[in-house]
């Protein structure tokens, strides 16, 4: 048989987990949603600049929570050229051009100012 005994309160963690159910994170998402369009648009390789001036993103919610997506709206002959950018193609003569990753480097500190504020939020 198992037995298990507890002294004290649960009263901080009951606290914790009722203050993070009741956060809205749609408005920093948002914040964050336009900083992230910002930064991709400066990282993004120019040659015409159309790609850098196509991102967008969207605030989803979802019934696990709610997520930002960015997308990029320049598309030639059926391929998002932000991917072809990021991934690398083949080209038409039988070569291949080299992918840049210029998304996750300008993401990556956008990522890391959303976890600090969710943290904050979270624990204040």
């Amino acid at each position: 048989m198992i037995r298990i005994k507890h002294h004290g309160s649960f009263q901080n963690t009951e606290r914790l987990f009722t203050k993070s159910a009741a956060i809205n994170l749609t408005n920093l998402l948002t914040l964050y949603g336009q900083a992230g369009v910002e930064a991709l648009s400066a990282a993004t390789p120019k040659d015409s600049g159309e790609t850098a001036g196509s991102w967008s993103y969207e605030i989803v919610q979802k019934p696990t929570g709610v997520a930002i997506v960015w997308s990029n709206s320049n598309m030639n002959d059926g391929a998002n050229i932000a991917v072809l950018l990021q991934y690398g193609h083949g080209t038409r003569n039988g070569g291949y051009v080299q992918g840049v990753d210029y998304i996750n480097p300008a993401l990556k500190p956008i990522f890391e100012r959303i976890a600090n504020e969710a943290w904050k939020e979270v624990t204040s």
